[in-house]
């Protein structure tokens, strides 16, 4: 299938969508899940340690992109009004060798990972302070 990310054009069997340690995740992190999880033609499997999200259709991949899109705008949207800051952005991180291969001989695989930061407070002044 051929992928669109953000211009950068893929051509893949599929994409998973993985949550480690679903016990430690962050509510964002399931939100995210359960949102790509409601799409159709989305395989779901779930493991004692991980969760996946297998898409293998074009059209689900960039549903599933506009959702999560969706779901970090409305975080981002939820912040305290000048008191905090949310961003987000996506990372691109890949192992490979001349050969299309990663360390282990596996073929070689593209991970998308979203970054998420969240600032609070901040300088409060000059430093200097006012006589009363």
């Amino acid at each position: 299938m051929l992928l669109d990310f953000y211009g950068l054009n893929l051509d893949t069997s599929r994409v998973t969508f993985y949550v480690w340690s679903p016990w430690r995740a962050a509510a964002l992190e399931h939100r995210l899940f359960e949102t790509i999880r409601s799409l159709p033609k989305v395989e779901s499997e779930e493991l004692p340690d991980e969760w996946r999200l297998h898409v293998m259709d074009a059209k689900t991949w960039r549903n599933a992109i506009q959702a999560v899109s969706r779901v970090l705008k409305g975080w981002q949207e939820d912040a305290e009004p000048g008191s905090e800051r949310r961003t987000w952005r996506w990372l691109l991180d890949g192992d490979t060798d001349a050969d299309g291969y990663d360390h282990t001989s596996e073929p070689f695989s593209l991970w998308g990972i979203v970054r998420v930061s969240l600032e609070r407070g901040g300088p409060r002044g000059s430093g200097k302070r006012r006589r009363p």
